[in-house]
């Protein structure tokens, strides 16, 4: 605030709660926490209540670590007709949703829970590896595709994933065709990402190539 003025304590709290949100700065902050000023005491208990409860309510799916209903597999995993034998790696939720979107995937997913940073000299700790890794090698699937953003790093990572995956009997591709340099893959659009997956290219080829 301007010169001496500040909003009560309780606001400027509420305002620096809500900046930590992505893409929230000071100003939208406040015209969120001003809003909500003016909301009914009953709809701000049950935001409260939503957000309380999340920790206990929101938890991975057992099998790919997408987000789902706590103890319980993700909406996908639980559809019986999904090719089962080949797996699309992901980095967010939310290329999980891009995906679907465009119609153009039957298999499952593996969620990593983010990616590897070049300048940090991250060595993917963090990441969603070791069930990854046990699907590879377990004989049970013929294709993973590291569908990752093609930006710094999502490429490290895709780099990173395919050497660790090199001696497992799995064919490794990534999608090719229509994804630009520096795009998110959350963002992309469905007819881009479908054509992205129609043309994937091997990464590389274990075992007995299958």
């Amino acid at each position: 605030m301007a010169g001496n003025l500040s909003y009560p304590d309780a606001v400027e709290e509420l305002i620096g709660a809500l900046k930590q949100l992505p893409g929230i700065g000071r100003r939208g902050a406040e015209r969120l926490a001003l809003s909500m000023l003016g909301w009914e005491p009953e709809k701000l208990q049950y935001l409260g209540r939503l957000v309380e409860t999340l920790p206990a309510t929101v938890g991975s799916c057992p099998e790919c670590g997408a987000l789902s209903n706590a103890g319980e597999l993700c909406a996908v995993c639980r559809l019986p007709d999904r090719d089962r034998q080949l797996v699309c790696v992901v980095e967010t939720m939310a290329q999980v949703f891009a995906i679907e979107a465009s119609g153009n995937f039957r298999g499952r997913y593996h969620v990593l829970g983010g990616r590897l940073s070049p300048l940090d000299a991250e060595n993917g700790a963090g990441l969603n590896l070791e069930k990854l890794i046990a699907l590879a090698r377990s004989g049970q699937v013929r294709e993973i595709i590291l569908a990752l953003s093609p930006d710094v790093e999502g490429r490290a990572t895709a780099i990173y994933l395919a050497e660790l995956l090199r001696d497992a009997p799995v064919r490794v591709t990534q999608p090719a065709l229509g994804l630009p340099a520096g795009a998110n893959l959350s963002y992309a659009d469905g007819a881009t990402i479908a054509a992205a997956l129609s043309g994937r290219t091997i990464l590389g080829e274990g075992g007995d190539g299958r």
